[in-house]
């Protein structure tokens, strides 16, 4: 059975459709499936369409969350409560081809235990395709997961990686697709076209993005810490350098500098300065780990499921 994970916020207008466009394809392929739908926090009617839809087909599952905590979250929930052998998130926005899924069902009977699925072309704006492609650029080289071209943010994966997530995975501060592409299991991706004439507005916020990259960033890498490392060693050697040319200056060479006498007052300047920002940059990325680090011995859940 395949447990399909519906991601719902403000989606009244969109659930009985997406629904019933999931289980005439899946039908035609005989693909038993569970629909669950997780209602991100919505304040429209959204949770009294899902229960309405659980309560006229036995294969649809409504579960809402106890605020608004981002779709990542809504897909740890999802991944948490079902019973499939193996699980997929999809968007309310029929984006994604839903004949993709029978795709990649197919992938997994044959042995696939990860599908990332990811788009061919953006095609949302110069803009935003810029700084998606830089996003996702900056991610592969410094991080130790690895996005397709043009990134992804959505994955079909077997129960054994289900089963990984719920009893291992802590969900705080992280993105579902990182965690499911860290634990490896030789991920194969499957590109698609997004659905024409389907142009439904992102709800994700600048505030949003901002956080989902950093969350993104700093729980998949660890390259600014050892940035801060080296360049403490580098500046320490140069400082070394220094103070041995200052000090052989002084006892056997010439006191003018390059030709002028330097009272210091400038370069004292500029050097306390220049370090004075270097360890408070520094000091702001330990920091990003120590909050993350401090957030997570709270042993706090990522979400609540209220009802």
């Amino acid at each position: 059975m395949l447990s399909l994970i519906l991601l719902s916020y403000h989606s009244n207008e969109r659930l009985q459709n997406v629904y019933h466009s999931v289980s005439n394809i899946l039908s035609k392929e005989d693909i038993k499936f569970e629909l669950i739908i997780i209602d991100d926090g919505s304040t429209d009617n959204s949770f009294q369409i899902a229960k309405q839809l659980e309560l006229e087909n036995k294969n649809v599952k409504a579960f809402q969350l106890s605020k608004n905590y981002s779709s990542h979250y809504a897909i740890f929930a999802g991944l948490e409560v079902s019973q499939g052998d193996c699980a997929m998130p999809i968007p309310d926005d029929e984006q994604q081809p839903y004949a993709s899924i029978v795709d990649m069902y197919r992938l997994w009977e044959n042995g696939s235990k990860v599908i990332i699925p990811y788009r061919e072309k953006r095609n949302d704006g110069v803009i935003n395709d810029l700084l998606s492609n830089t996003y996702y650029k900056i991610i592969n080289l410094l991080s130790d997961v690895n996005f397709p071209k043009g990134g992804a943010d959505s994955f079909f994966i077997d129960r054994e990686l289900i089963d990984l997530i719920n009893q291992r995975i802590h969900p705080i501060n992280t993105s579902s697709i990182i965690e499911v592409l860290r634990l490896g299991f030789s991920p194969e991706f499957y590109p698609y076209e997004r659905v024409k004439g389907v142009n439904t507005k992102s709800r994700w916020t600048l505030r949003k993005k901002v956080r989902l990259f950093k969350d993104t960033f700093f729980s998949s890498s660890t390259w600014p810490v050892k940035v801060i490392t080296n360049l403490g060693l580098f500046f320490s050697l140069v400082a070394f350098l220094i103070i041995l040319s200052y000090t052989y200056i002084r006892y056997f060479g010439n006191p003018l500098f390059w030709g002028e006498l330097l009272p210091g007052w400038t370069s004292t300047i500029v050097i306390v300065s220049f370090f004075s920002g270097l360890i408070l940059f520094s000091l702001g990325i330990i920091a990003e780990y120590i909050w993350r680090i401090y957030e997570e011995v709270k042993d706090r859940p990522g979400y609540i499921i209220k009802k």
